[in-house]
């Protein structure tokens, strides 16, 4: 199974940049794995919230397949302990072609994005920025791997 994180606007931080890079190669050592990056919407001044997060959703939808599982960040889902997403990462692996994690935009999803979301799940029941949210899930994606895989990165 291929994993994809998409997400809208490159990250600003190189600190982030860094570790999210040294976590996405270190996941592709144990299963495929692309991050995607949807460009910012230019001049979002004459935009709504509501224009903003459909102009987003639509690009965001562009990049899916229809048998793609499309999984939402976001702070009404699903929480996980590490292993528990790690068994949940699992099952995706026996039963989704490719699985699709998607961080919305500042304003969150488009109506259309939720009606195709298969799931949604959140990270934290505190809210993290957008660039820190990229780093998080990187991680957990490479914890989860780890534990998958018996290995001692995690610890109980």
């Amino acid at each position: 199974m291929k994993t994809e994180l998409i997400f809208i606007g490159k990250t600003q931080n190189k600190h982030f940049i860094a570790s999210i890079d040294d976590y996405s190669e270190r996941i592709g050592h144990y299963m495929p794995f692309e991050i995607k990056v949807i460009p910012e919407l230019k001049n979002t001044k004459n935009l709504t919230e509501a224009q903003q997060k459909e102009k987003e959703g639509e690009m965001l939808l562009k990049q899916l397949q229809p048998s793609d599982w499309l999984v939402l960040l976001d702070e009404h889902g699903k929480e996980f302990r590490s292993i528990e997403f790690a068994d949940w990462l699992q099952t995706k692996h026996h039963t989704a072609r490719k699985l699709v994690i998607a961080i919305g935009g500042p304003y969150g999803f488009s109506q259309e994005v939720y009606q195709r979301a298969n799931e949604k799940i959140s990270l934290s029941r505190m809210t993290f920025s957008h660039q820190m949210v990229r780093l998080i899930i990187t991680e957990q994606l490479y914890r989860a791997c780890t534990i998958i895989k018996g290995e001692p990165y995690h610890h109980e």
